[in-house]
């Protein structure tokens, strides 16, 4: 399914959002040390947080959860405040930011996950994750799965409102959350929940690659948001040593891929690429892959849109429609 806008540049971005991600681009370009590492007080100047809120914003309530104070390991639960049914489905969603920035607290992953509650009328858990490079794969992963896990083994307990259906489980995540969003998925179908149903995938404009270049790197070298020298040095600093764009984590589907998902249950899969996205032909292999591997899925294109732009709330009639597909695709698996 294609979904046509003029997303066509970051000048059609209004002058608010502009200035916000060109101060995080800031905070992320002078918080980089030439030894390949980051200055975590030079980027917190730059990514300003949220507080949760009982009270509602937006028609929202939030609170956190502590899972590991010694991996600061959190999630932040956003519950509608408006309608509540008795049967609600549940979202673990991973933020993006090339597993070394953002946090779950971060104001734009927090107004993010408000608007996906708020629209698609899911309780939302957003996981708070170690980053790289202080914490390398597969550290994110295990944190993303630790979650779950803990979600399925307090399904009953005060840290979930009683009427969240745990059946009705769906993992999501943007760009390094998609990517985190597949990975746990594996991991959890593996695995095998007791209290828990994954029945879906959403993966938005997911963060893969591969040593090989693609036609659409090539194309979008210098794209505006995430340029492919960027993407270069976000594995680096997230792959083991040694290791290759060819890694597993990377090229999930590659020859180098350790997952069967042939013989996994693995869920309905969501997939949402743009086309001014350097990652779109990797995106494009992994939905394909999917479906190659005869796994349910559905590729939701945008052909004119730049890496994350639905991170820009004041585009309504553009993110908008990305929750509307994201809230049908929840309604066709929860019927």
């Amino acid at each position: 399914m294609s979904s046509n806008n003029p997303i066509s540049n970051f000048q059609d971005v209004p002058w608010k959002q502009r200035f916000y991600r060109s101060m995080l681009g800031y905070g992320i370009h002078f918080s980089r040390r030439s030894d390949g590492t980051i200055n975590r007080f030079i980027m917190n100047l730059f990514d300003l947080k949220a507080q949760p809120s009982k009270q509602p914003i937006d028609g929202v309530i939030t609170s956190d959860t502590v899972v590991d104070a010694t991996r600061n390991l959190f999630f932040r639960l956003f519950l509608p405040s408006f309608e509540q049914n008795t049967n609600m489905p549940l979202i673990v969603y991973f933020h993006g930011g090339g597993f070394a920035y953002m946090s779950a607290n971060s104001i734009a992953c927090d107004d993010l996950c408000r608007n996906l509650c708020k629209k698609t009328g899911a309780v939302i858990i957003s996981v708070n994750y170690r980053l790289s490079p202080e914490h390398k794969y597969p550290s994110q992963y295990d944190d993303g799965f630790d979650v779950l896990k803990f979600i399925d083994d307090n399904a009953n307990t005060k840290n979930f409102p009683s009427n969240v259906n745990l059946k009705q489980c769906f993992i999501a995540g943007d760009s390094a959350g998609g990517n985190l969003a597949h990975h746990v998925t594996v991991k959890a179908c593996e695995y095998g929940l007791r209290n828990v149903k994954l029945i879906g995938l959403i993966a938005i404009q997911p963060f893969f690659g591969g040593e090989e270049r693609t036609e659409s790197e090539n194309r979008l070298v210098d794209a505006p948001v995430l340029s492919v020298k960027g993407t270069d040095w976000l594995w680096k600093t997230f792959l083991p040593e040694g290791s290759d764009r060819d890694h597993p984590a990377c090229n999930v589907l590659g020859s180098k891929s350790v997952d069967d998902i042939r013989r996994l249950k693995f869920p309905a899969t969501m997939v949402v690429v743009g086309g001014v996205d350097p990652l779109y032909d990797w995106q494009i292999r992994y939905y394909e892959g999917l479906k190659k591997c005869g796994k349910e899925a559905y590729l939701i294109e945008y052909p004119n849109a730049f890496h994350s732009f639905y991170g820009a709330p004041e585009l309504k009639e553009y993110s908008g429609l990305l929750m509307e597909e994201v809230k049908d695709f929840i309604g066709k698996l929860i019927k």
